[in-house]
């Protein structure tokens, strides 16, 4: 095959042919050189040779170039084409010729004149690392694959072939003929050889021939390195590269997600029986036997090889999973034998009845799981003994070992079977998890293993040389503190360890195949991983059962029996430890969901004594603490007030350090309050234009006069009155007071000029959503460094060119609300006459109906369409004022002018 030719360029020299051989043998001859120097007695020192770089064509116009070259000490000269050489040669220096591209007419000259060629990132790399220049005996372009062993594998092509290894030497990349533990990757065109078998039983990486040609291009970015695994991982030969398959004995859902999973893994599948499958994967515990004969080219696997192959992210070896028939005639022979299908007899009576009584002697002492192992438990000291007399007490006690000495195995094969695994280093593919991932689902287990070990053991012992007067209380009792120790931490945050598990399995097929392959073994009793993983959770209340039960079935004057109501009630302690220590974690998840929700939220909110009490969706009834209508959040902790708004427009996602997605902020911080700078609370009465308000009198320390809250309630979850009296109730357990409903003040409406009647009006809310539009507008105008001031003047500058008067008050008004609300209409007509006349003279009047007072407004708080059109065309100079004039008297508005 070509993987195991010799490829010879043009040019006379070995492209294909170990480029390690090459390289070791110039740094044998330096050796030699350098021993026959220290051997031979020269009289005359050797001269020096300086190392000079010839910029050639395009390099020596490169200005970073030539810096670069300063930096590193070197000098230099420009060569415009290789007929200068011939003037630049000379014995005292060591030429190395900096080539801009490695596939022109000068480059092929100066490679053929065996040259010393390198490109300008192996100049801008060595200027940023302070190193000299590399010696390499062939040309070298950047060094994106220094240090990488490459070997090669399923090419038939030589001009494909060549032309990879070639970019792999510009790169700085070495080639091996033969595959060795001292290649570091494998380029694979197809997934059959021996090369490929070993690269996958090594955990070499194998690449797609793309991953060189996709490194090359980017052979310009300095810090680029083909090795890293973020760019490695796109191009790794897929685990089903190559493979058609079919699936056999899997439930409809089994089915589905295993062909999605064969897809997202490079490969293709095929309905049973197909030609052209080249796998066929069983499962093995429901196939009794195949539906055809397969052919000699098919495989015929077990479900593990699939899971595998996913699992260590390369096709696995498929000798090592070939399912076998189980209906031998061995098998047949054996199950005709145990057939109760046979003729009756007292000895085969007798037999069934020996080996079920011995099943359940075997099920008394371990029926889950059959296997532990053996670095997590210790063996038996001896077979349970059976008093001569089974009391009602050793019963309980028996039951009480045989459930803690399950328990202890399931917790052993959690260990063994899923966390150290997880946890080793050196994993094919790479770690299936992240460290704080494992962390997260496994928590204390470790912990809480220790424990029961112990109490298993100590049980064990009392069994053994069972007593009816020996304590078992007093086993609960001396473990009590070790129990409050690691139970909180695991059962506080299973339901994360839960989800952790669940999304993990979603987001890695490699942890999906690690479970389905683990979770099938006998170890596991077919359970899942969560579901093992309750068992800690369920585990205290049944001891605490069993203890109550065995207190019954003890005798008053035993001593055992005060014991175990102490036992008892050290359980109880435990488990409500257990449950305050999860609401105080609970709430303190609250706070941290709190800062993520809420963007710019200080980072002093988190704090171990601070708890959230209440959440409140309110409207803002006033201009603090943001505009009037706007929607806001508050927080009640118990010694601070959290005040937040609704974003107006949320754009991206935020991304965890484990590379977790969360949603984006949808609250922005406005101001941290401390429940002390509350003064009162107000309560206003509701009337028919204010409904479900209330307003927080506040003396903030920067300020020398009291500042108002107003707000109105938008949920009828919780009711006012509970809201004010909670809030109440926390202010005057910050300012250490007794009385907190002096805290409150019932106040009319009109008295602080609080009303809710057009919160829910269209025209309000065009109103607010128009005057945060003129918001942004005014930031843009900030971004591009408009100022305001010189706007305004623009404006008066036109108007008195245009009117040749001095601006009157009224106008002055106008340009001012102009220039504030940064209207669109002075981006488009700054210096159209109409328009200036228009701002001069006119303004939209609507009458308050509660204060009697004109309000002026601009235009844009109209919500007529007609209106907002027709002021369009007046801008763009398509219509006169006039038609402007009779839309407006439409619009049920007042037409003033000066």
């Amino acid at each position: 095959m070509a993987e195991n030719s010799v490829l010879t360029s043009t040019t006379g020299r070995t492209s294909l042919a170990d480029s390690s051989i090459f390289d070791s043998k110039v740094t044998e001859i330096s050796k030699e050189n350098l021993l026959i120097g220290s051997t031979s007695y020269v009289e005359e020192e050797m001269p020096q040779i300086e190392t000079r770089v010839i910029l050639v064509q395009e390099a020596g116009k490169q200005e970073e170039l030539i810096k670069a070259l300063k930096d590193i000490k070197v000098g230099f000269v420009k060569m415009e084409s290789v007929e200068e050489f011939e003037g630049l040669d000379s014995p005292e220096f060591e030429n190395v010729f900096v080539v801009t591209d490695f596939q022109d007419s000068v480059f092929n000259d100066l490679y053929k004149a065996d040259c010393r060629v390198i490109g300008p990132p192996v100049v801008l790399n060595c200027s940023q690392k302070g190193e000299p220049l590399p010696f390499s005996c062939r040309p070298l372009y950047c060094t994106s694959m220094m240090n990488l062993v490459l070997c090669f594998t399923g090419f038939r092509k030589k001009e494909e072939l060549v032309r990879l290894v070639t970019l792999v030497h510009h790169m700085g990349g070495v080639i091996r003929k033969d595959f060795n533990s001292k290649v570091t990757h494998l380029v694979a065109n197809c997934t059959q050889g021996e090369k490929f078998r070993v690269a996958v039983s090594l955990g070499t990486p194998i690449m797609k021939p793309e991953w060189i040609y996709k490194a090359w291009e980017r052979r310009n970015e300095q810090d680029f390195y083909a090795a890293v695994d973020d760019f490695r991982n796109e191009f790794k030969v897929p685990p089903f590269q190559d493979c058609i398959l079919s699936f056999l004995g899997f439930s409809d859902e089994e089915k589905t997600n295993m062909e999605e999973m064969t897809e997202m893994q490079g490969g293709k599948y095929l309905p049973l029986g197909d030609e052209r499958c080249t796998h066929l994967v069983v499962e093995e515990n429901i196939v009794k036997d195949l539906p055809f004969e397969p052919s000699k080219k098919l495989y015929v696997v077990k479900q593990e090889w699939f899971w595998g192959s996913i699992q260590m992210d390369a096709r696995a070896g498929e000798t090592m999973y070939l399912y076998e028939k189980a209906n031998t005639p061995e098998l047949k022979k054996s199950v005709s034998m145990l057939s109760l299908n046979t003729p009756n007899s007292n000895r085969k009576r007798r037999r069934l009845k020996e080996t079920l009584a011995q099943l359940s002697r075997e099920t008394d002492v371990s029926p889950f799981p059959p296997h532990t192992p053996k670095s997590c438990t210790k063996s038996s000291k001896s077979s349970t003994p059976v008093p001569s007399k089974q009391s009602a007490r050793w019963q309980v006690a028996k039951e009480l070992y045989q459930t803690e000495s399950n328990y202890v195995n399931i917790l052993a094969t959690i260990i063994q079977l899923f966390q150290v695994p997880l946890e080793e280093e050196g994993q094919r593919g790479g770690p299936i998890l992240a460290p704080e991932e494992i962390k997260t689902i496994f928590g204390s287990i470790p912990d809480i293993f220790d424990v029961h070990t112990k109490i298993k053991d100590d049980l064990e012992d009392l069994i053994v040389n069972w007593d009816e007067s020996k304590s078992i209380g007093d086993i609960f009792l001396k473990y009590s503190k070790d129990l409050v120790k690691t139970y909180p931490p695991f059962v506080n945050f299973f339901e994360m360890s839960k989800e952790t598990i669940i999304k993990c399995e979603k987001q890695k097929p490699r942890f999906h195949a690690f479970l389905k392959i683990n979770q099938a073994k006998p170890e596991c009793g077919r359970q899942s991983l969560v579901e093992l993983l309750i068992r800690p959770v369920q585990r205290l209340p049944s001891v605490a059962l069993l203890l109550n039960d065995l207190k019954k079935h003890t005798a008053d004057e035993n001593p055992d029996k005060s014991t175990l109501e102490k036992a008892i009630g050290s359980l109880k302690e435990v488990m409500t430890h257990i449950n305050e220590d999860k609401r105080k974690t609970e709430a303190q998840k609250q706070i941290f969901d709190v800062v993520y929700e809420v963007d710019g939220c200080p980072a002093n909110l988190l704090s171990s004594h601070r708890s959230l009490v209440q959440r409140v969706e309110t409207i803002s009834l006033g201009e603090h603490p943001c505009d009037r209508g706007e929607q806001v959040t508050l927080f009640l902790f118990n010694d601070c007030l959290e005040i937040a708004r609704k974003r107006h427009k949320v754009i991206g996602t935020f991304r965890s350090p484990h590379g977790q997605t969360r949603p984006p902020a949808s609250l922005k911080h406005i101001h941290l309050m401390p429940l002390s700078q509350i003064k009162k609370v107000l309560d206003i009465r509701e009337t028919e234009d204010c409904h479900n308000a209330f307003a927080l009198l506040v003396r903030p320390p920067t300020e020398q006069a009291n500042v108002l809250l107003s707000f109105q309630m938008t949920s009828d979850e919780l009711p006012k009155e509970n809201w004010l009296k909670m809030l109440c109730r926390h202010v005057a357990n910050t300012i250490c007071k007794a009385d907190a409903e002096n805290l409150i003040y019932t106040a009319d409406p009109e008295s602080f000029e609080v009303n809710t009647k057009d919160m829910d009006s269209t025209l309000s809310r065009a109103s607010r959503a128009i005057k945060k539009t003129s918001k942004k507008v005014t930031r843009a105008f900030s971004f591009s460094k408009t100022p305001k001031r010189a706007l305004r003047r623009a404006l008066m500058t036109s108007h008195g060119s245009v009117e040749g008067r001095s601006p009157s008050s009224n106008d002055k008004h106008v340009m001012s609300r102009l220039s504030s609300t940064s209207s669109l209409a002075i981006t488009h007509s700054v210096s159209t006459s109409n328009v200036i006349g228009f701002t001069k003279h006119v303004y939209v009047q609507r009458l308050n109906s509660t204060g009697g007072r004109s309000q002026y407004s601009w235009f844009q708080s109209v919500r007529h369409s007609a209106f907002r059109a027709s002021f369009s065309e007046i801008l763009e100079g398509n219509t006169d004022f006039s038609n402007f004039k009779k839309v407006l008297s439409k619009s049920s508005l007042t037409f003033v002018k000066n």
